[in-house]
């Protein structure tokens, strides 16, 4: 049985892509069959083989499958704005039935997949749907990144009690964030004091995934039949 974790942000820019990516390095070091999938992305730059985005390639990289770009990135919009926005001006609009299916797929050839969301957690992904709709729908838990610096306390603590309506919040994932802010501890140890799902690890700034997945303890994903 395949084990999807979905991976948000409290905002855009706090860190998603190197979590997502050092939880796939990690998973892949306990010797589990892991791909990354980055369902919408915009800002992506033009290339001969077509529209490519920084952070499915990373993705991609750090799962190290043969598989195709297309597999791993669903959507792909050059204009570096909110997707519904790129997809209302330029196309093509984003349908969840192409994510559903997409999804599918990757998990019919690995045991875990790690779904890299796209701005924050209540992304619009459409005039009605929010990117949050279609996880709950999907009843995937969640891995929340929350990048330390000023305002991250905030935001935590309202995108917490914004996925705990609709879904599982599985763990959380600190993001030391460069220049590191001299509170930064202090702000961590705030979150570890109100935030009830356990504290996966704190990644700390300037260090690429693969030895940043080192700082990550998967025994809470574990422990709760999350990842096997």
């Amino acid at each position: 049985m395949t084990r999807t974790l979905f991976v948000t942000g409290t905002d855009t820019g706090v860190g998603k892509t190197h979590a997502s990516c050092a939880l796939i390095h990690a998973l892949r070091a306990s010797k589990r069959q892991v791909c990354g999938y980055k369902p919408i992305a915009s800002g992506c730059v033009a290339t001969a083989e077509g529209l490519r985005n920084a952070d499915a390639l990373a993705l991609q990289e750090a799962a190290g499958t043969c598989e195709p770009y297309q597999a791993i990135n669903t959507y792909s919009y050059e204009a570096a704005i909110a997707p519904h926005l790129a997809a209302a001006r330029h196309g093509p609009s984003i349908e969840v039935g192409a994510l559903d299916a997409a999804h599918r797929a990757l998990a019919a050839r690995y045991d875990t997949i790690i779904v890299e969301g796209a701005g924050g957690w209540l992304l619009p992904i459409d005039a009605r749907t929010t990117l949050a709709g279609w996880v709950a729908a999907q009843g995937w838990p969640v891995v929340l990144v929350v990048g330390l610096r000023l305002g991250c306390l905030n935001h935590a603590l309202l995108t917490v009690e914004s996925i705990q309506r609709r879904t599982a919040l599985i763990g959380w994932i600190a993001n030391v964030l460069p220049p590191a802010p001299e509170e930064w501890q202090e702000n961590l140890a705030t979150l570890q004091a109100r935030l009830s799902a356990p504290l996966l690890g704190c990644l700390p700034a300037g260090v690429d995934p693969h030895i940043a997945a080192a700082a990550l303890n998967l025994q809470p994903l574990v422990d709760a039949g999350v990842i096997v």
